[in-house]
């Protein structure tokens, strides 16, 4: 699939970009190139392939879900404006 300088002005329009007149044959032949790696990829057969997120078969790091007040309360509750027995004090806001 051969792309023409007026390919590129409309697929240009409809990124909203602006290229200049000299630029369109380059950007042209740039895009053609793409194209024809995407039609490669395509003619491969993946249909017994599983998907995958990553090239890597890697599992993240996992910490124990627990629930804890982070060990320092007090130093926590200094940041506030207002504390009342041991919790962030804050206005009223429902009737």
């Amino acid at each position: 699939m051969a792309l023409d300088k007026a390919a590129v002005v409309r697929i240009a329009k409809l990124a909203r970009i602006k290229v200049a007149e000299a630029e369109l044959e380059p950007l042209a032949r740039e895009l053609d190139g793409i194209l024809g790696w995407v039609a490669q990829l395509n003619e491969l057969d993946t249909s017994d392939l599983p998907p995958m997120t990553s090239v890597v078969a890697a599992r993240l790091p996992r910490r124990p879900d627990t629930v804890n007040d982070g060990g320092y309360p007090e130093r926590i509750l200094a940041n506030a404006p207002r504390t009342e027995g041991g919790f962030f004090a804050v206005p009223k806001v429902v009737e």
